[in-house]
């Protein structure tokens, strides 16, 4: 029996545009990738050069500011005083100018370094409270001084030429221990109390994260105000947030009313600006609502390159500063340095610090 040949049906408009659209996005990113985005690189548009002095965190020609992330959480347990204090009383290994740190409210409203709206990862809380996924907010300072945060941390060192991990807070579990180890909670309070104390020159700048959204990320946001006013610091902190609201919030209440706070970029504002810089848009930087622009980590690779000398060029030229984060491979802090970066946020302050030296681009070494 001979066969029949089947007759093929034409592709519906509706399975057309299945396959033409994600054609047309891939043939654009083609595009965009191998013809122009390579001329944000070493043939970048624009040459500008920076030329704001009123914008402390622009690090100035040939010089990258050293930002301890979490206040060096790959040295110390994270946001802890004893990270605190090896950023601060190192005998002179490495110098900071900028630390960065979270804060949290608690439910007696005091504000507290903590990274995770839950404190499951950097303490012992599940063992303490029998429960898992507590957050910051549904526990009181005095609850949270119970508690281990460096229970989790553990350290990994060459002894004889092998190395060793170790988790050095792991058994610590009286208050007094805990307090002892300096791996207790921190309020904000006493952070800069300790800080403004140890650097009393004025010369440390600041980036704060607020965490939380919505009424409680307001409050966190007036109660941050009114200590900023109390240690005299509003002019040296950049007041982070991922919170679309907050950020809302700090521009209208903050801003010219009750004083000027500084803010970052948030994300969309940072992938706008750097699409400005793209298609080589004017911009006039008094319409811009921040002052700095923090890049993350995951924005340092693959098919779009917020790294070049050109981007940070551009953003200095509009009087904006430029922060990476969170940089621990050596070969991008190199690369980031070279290319003009004004600060390298990092786990590992010691390890940036060498780098800065090796390169000569040691910031405070200048601002001295």
């Amino acid at each position: 029996m001979a066969k029949v040949k089947k007759e093929r049906k034409p592709l519906s408009k509706g399975a057309k545009l299945a396959i033409f659209l994600p054609l047309s996005a891939l043939i654009l990113v083609f595009v965009l990738n191998i013809i122009i985005l390579p001329l944000t690189g070493e043939y970048g548009r624009t040459s500008c050069r920076a030329n704001d002095d009123t914008n402390q965190y622009i690090a100035g020609e040939g010089m990258t500011m050293l930002s301890a992330h979490r206040a060096g959480g790959g040295v110390e347990p994270e946001e802890t005083l004893a990270a605190f204090k090896k950023c601060m009383e190192n005998d002179g290994a490495y110098k900071v100018d900028i630390v960065e740190f979270d804060l949290h409210l608690t439910k007696d409203e005091h504000l507290v370094l903590m990274h995770d709206h839950e404190i499951d990862r950097t303490s012992n809380g599940p063992e303490v409270f029998g429960k898992k996924k507590l957050k910051v907010q549904d526990l009181t300072l005095a609850e949270l001084k119970t508690l281990n945060f460096g229970y989790h941390f553990e350290r990994t060192e060459t002894i004889d030429g092998k190395e060793v991990t170790t988790a050095p807070y792991k058994d610590l579990q009286t208050q007094e221990e805990i307090e002892a180890a300096n791996v207790g909670i921190l309020t904000l309070d006493a952070i800069l109390t300790y800080l403004e104390d140890v650097r009393p020159d004025g010369d440390l700048n600041y980036v704060i994260e607020i965490k939380d959204k919505g009424k409680v990320g307001k409050d966190s946001m007036d109660l941050l105000y009114q200590t900023m006013e109390k240690f005299n610091i509003t002019d040296r902190v950049i007041v982070g947030t991922f919170n679309g609201d907050i950020t809302k919030y700090m521009d209208k209440e903050y801003k010219g009313k009750k004083g000027t706070v500084k803010r970052s970029a948030g994300i969309l504002e940072v992938l706008n600006f750097y699409f400005a810089f793209l298609w080589g848009v004017k911009q006039d930087p008094a319409n811009l609502g921040y002052r700095v622009l923090q890049i993350p980590v995951g924005l340092t690779t693959g098919f779009y390159d917020f790294t070049t000398k050109a981007f940070i060029d551009y953003a200095h030229s509009l009087g904006i500063a430029v922060q990476y984060w969170t940089i621990n491979d050596e070969d991008m802090m190199e690369r980031l340095i070279k290319n003009g970066a004004d600060t390298v946020m990092t786990d590992n302050p010691d390890v940036c610090y060498r780098i800065l030296d090796e390169l000569d681009k040691v910031w405070y070494k200048k601002a001295a």
